[in-house]
């Protein structure tokens, strides 16, 4: 059985179709990619996946709970979590104060402030786990504005990891990052643990082709092409559209 389940999914805003019959299976443990250009429908894509908005036709499942049109936190519930294009922390809040929120609303213990000091403790010590997690021990008490850019992307990413996801969704984790924070934003994705499966949109290649086993490549709502990192390579639609005409290693394809 697939940990997810995408099955011919449909979309359209008036009369424009967005995402039109799409189809992904996921293993447990995957790392795979969605990419392509501006418009492609990948947004549309994860805003589905995550309960968002309802796709119009179709069928999306969690290890074969039907999780069709749900909210976001019955999805959430389902073992998935997501992070987004734009920044969504909160400025006056440190490292820490996220990382416990975070933990605390996904937790199935109410806390309560008859029993502060060993909830507390709990919230610190997995707070601490994905801190380390995600290279941010030393800012842990930093407030979130004092962060270099890099460094939010990484709590955006360690917040989703909070309520222990089976499934993580990823939009566009790299972007507006420096080849450095790249580069360590990369060395991250490759060491989460092996039973979290990975769903990333990215527009810049050298991550899709540093962290991804498969790669799916969607055109005005259509899969046009899906393979291996060196399949996707050699493919010359896709490097002709989207790598460049020189493309045999690294290149952009355009936002969603």
């Amino acid at each position: 059985m697939s940990q997810l389940s995408v099955s011919d999914i449909s979309k359209s805003f008036g009369a424009l179709k967005v995402i039109d019959k799409f189809d992904l299976d996921l293993a447990v443990g995957e790392r795979h990619a969605v990419i392509g250009p501006n418009g492609a429908g990948k947004t549309t894509l994860f805003n589905m996946i995550s309960g968002w908005i309802p796709p119009d036709t179709g069928r999306i499942e969690v290890e074969g709970l039907d999780i069709t049109g749900r909210s976001p936190q019955a999805v959430t519930q389902a073992g998935l979590a997501r992070s987004f294009q734009k920044n969504t922390l909160f400025d006056g809040l440190t490292v820490a104060e996220s990382l416990r929120l975070a933990v605390q609303a996904h937790s199935p213990v109410r806390f309560n402030f008859l029993q502060p000091a060993r909830k507390f403790g709990g919230l610190q010590q997995r707070a601490h786990e994905i801190a380390r997690q995600m290279e941010l021990e030393t800012v842990f008490d930093r407030d979130v504005n004092t962060l270099s850019y890099g460094q939010k992307r990484q709590l955006e990413v360690g917040i989703a990891l909070a309520c222990s996801p089976k499934i993580l969704l990823l939009d566009e984790p790299a972007a507006g990052t420096s080849p450095a924070e790249r580069a360590t934003l990369v060395r991250l994705l490759t060491t989460l643990p092996d039973d979290v499966t990975l769903l990333l949109v990215e527009h810049d290649m050298d991550v899709v082709f540093g962290v991804c086993e498969r790669i799916t490549v969607l055109n005005y709502g259509r899969v046009v092409a899906s393979g291996t990192p060196d399949e996707i390579r050699r493919d010359p639609e896709v490097r002709a559209a989207y790598l460049g005409e020189s493309a045999g290693h690294a290149g952009e394809a355009g936002k969603a």
